[in-house]
């Protein structure tokens, strides 16, 4: 059998379009990545910078910006589009809020971002922890604006009054996408649920906060 090969002429392809600069991300490095590093790691701390390999971690960290991740590095849930380990969580470390305002104060930073880990296991979703994270990050850094992104405690109302009576200044809490595409994205997780957290959050006079992934199919 014959196969006529036919070579395409330069001229003729496509001109390629150059990447635009922003969807470059630099090797992690620099004096202020190495500096923020040798803190999260000298007060045992977990980002979920490191622990979901977010591609910005260099330009973040440079910048002297990081999001602390509390209750471990290992995830009772297995959303679809997260890069956290998942399995059954052992660590639950009392003096990790402790820790984190250290860590805060070495920074000198004026808005700390908390987060973590879903801990579904306990009871109370890892909720006494997040609250005295911020008492203690308060306690240190009195002019520092303390923002919590928190789970959704399998929708407990006293879980999350316990994270409201601690008071931050801002509750964040991830929608991620659209109802349609829970099963798939977020299988452990309710689209309802998550907007009652976040309404009962604003009816107690909070700032509240969320986030919306695109491009995953909604439509």
């Amino acid at each position: 059998m014959n196969f006529l090969i036919q070579e395409v002429s330069p001229a003729l392809e496509p001109p390629r379009r150059k990447r635009p600069e922003w969807l470059k991300s630099r090797v992690p490095g620099g004096e202020n990545y190495a500096r923020l590093k040798a803190i999260i790691d000298g007060n045992r701390l977990h980002t979920v910078c490191q622990e979901a390999r977010c591609p910005n971690v260099g330009e973040c960290w440079n910048n002297g910006t990081a999001t602390f991740m509390i209750l471990g590095d290992v995830c009772t849930r297995s959303c679809g589009f997260c890069a956290v380990k998942t399995g059954k969580p052992t660590e639950l470390d009392a003096d990790e809020p402790a820790r984190v305002a250290r860590a805060v104060s070495l920074l000198g930073l004026r808005h700390a971002v908390i987060t973590s880990v879903n801990r579904d296991e306990l009871y109370d979703g890892g909720a006494q922890i997040f609250a005295e994270t911020i008492r203690q990050v308060r306690a240190s850094n009195p002019g520092t604006r303390i923002e919590v992104l928190i789970p959704d405690f399998r929708g407990e109302e006293f879980a999350l009054d316990i994270v409201l009576d601690a008071l931050p200044d801002i509750l964040n809490h991830n929608m991620e996408t659209v109802p349609r595409l829970y099963p798939v994205v977020r299988p452990q997780a309710k689209y309802e649920r998550s907007l009652t957290l976040l309404n009962r959050a604003r009816r107690r006079g909070f700032i509240t906060k969320t986030g919306l992934m695109l491009g995953i199919g909604e439509k």
